[in-house]
């Protein structure tokens, strides 16, 4: 029988809600940084790819530092996070083991029965409970009002909206399929290479689900495509703070460059440890040229139709409109409408 830590879902939140900027999609979509740039906002705090802490921190995973190169159980942040609601006498490990079993439960595959179901099981309110008191903890300690996710898994993102005293707001972040079966093709320090068939498979399934938990808040939903924000990032991330509602003066980006400070994220592209004066690349297309074509036509192949209504056909560039933010009732979206 789960059961449901201190401090989780049944309590009453004090003070002002939580936001949480929960960027979703598929990996090796530029979330990392998007999410360093967002970071840099004051009152802002990016946690990287949140739902990962407790595997790396137990040595179960490929990524056991934090961004400011410590480990994550001897990081002053991490370190102070890890062991809320671990139960007195259960090892780390076992601790670690516990949570990822809870997770198992609102992978992405589970993101329409999290949409319908809510909290019904105990295993799903365990895990909602338990990242409440995250959230919160990550906030009190960072002093943050608002905590940019970037796990990208949308059945745990669907989970926010259950959480007391928190305010999800959804990015959905997309990057040309072919680029991203490109990046699958090297092997990264934390995971092993992947065929276009598979990480374009992902890619659709990723973003399909994506697409039913924004349906779900269109008024706090944000279309994005990688290729948008790398055209236009100063542009991207006013439009950004604009929509959840944050003062755009606060952007970090002047033109291309932003100054990137060390950081606390759990993991992410291994660029997460960069920091410094850093120029945003204005094109994302050495996929082009570096792509195998039978890779190519197999991206295109299983990533339509959705790659076609989200700009990407097998000849031209996707399209970089920089249409002026909405007004927060209605979802902020570049992407091309239905005719």
């Amino acid at each position: 029988m789960e059961r449901t830590p201190t401090g989780g879902p049944s309590s009453s939140p004090v003070g002002p809600p939580l936001k949480i900027v929960y960027i979703i999609g598929w990996c090796r979509n530029g979330s990392t940084i998007l999410g360093n740039v967002l970071g840099e906002v004051p009152g802002f705090f990016h946690t990287g790819e949140l739902h990962f802490l407790w595997k790396n921190a137990a040595g179960l995973g490929a990524n056991h530092s934090c961004g400011c190169g410590q480990p994550l159980t001897s990081c002053p942040l991490w370190s102070r996070i890890i062991p809320l609601g671990q139960p007195a006498g259960v090892s780390a490990e076992t601790y670690a083991r516990l949570v990822m079993r809870r997770q198992s439960r609102v992978r992405t595959r589970h993101t329409r029965r999290v949409l319908r179901q809510g909290l019904r099981t105990p295993g799903v309110r365990a895990h909602a409970a338990l990242m409440t008191q995250v959230y919160r903890g990550i906030a009190e300690r960072a002093g943050a009002r608002v905590i940019v996710d970037t796990t990208k898994i949308p059945g745990e993102a669907a989970l926010v909206e259950h959480m007391p005293g928190l305010t999800p707001w959804y990015v959905h972040l997309v990057r040309d399929p072919r680029a991203i079966a490109e990046s699958w093709r090297e092997r990264k320090q934390y995971c092993d290479p992947m065929p276009a068939s598979r990480s374009t498979a992902y890619w659709t399934s990723f973003n399909l689900a994506s697409a039913a938990v924004t349906r779900r808040h269109p008024e706090r939903s944000m279309f994005l495509r990688y290729e948008t924000f790398i055209a236009d990032p100063q542009r991207t991330i006013d439009r950004l703070l604009r929509w959840c509602g944050e003062d755009p003066a606060a952007n970090p980006v002047h033109g291309r460059t932003v100054d990137l400070h060390p950081n606390h994220t759990v993991t992410g592209n291994p660029d997460r440890f960069r920091s410094g004066v850093t120029v945003i690349r204005d094109t994302d297309d050495a996929w082009r040229a570096t792509l195998p074509a039978r890779s190519r036509r197999t991206a295109e192949a299983l990533s339509w139709p959705l790659s076609h209504r989200y700009g990407y056909s097998g000849r031209e560039r996707p399209p970089h409109p920089a249409a002026p933010a909405r007004a927060a009732t209605a979802q902020v979206t570049d992407e091309p409408q239905p005719r």
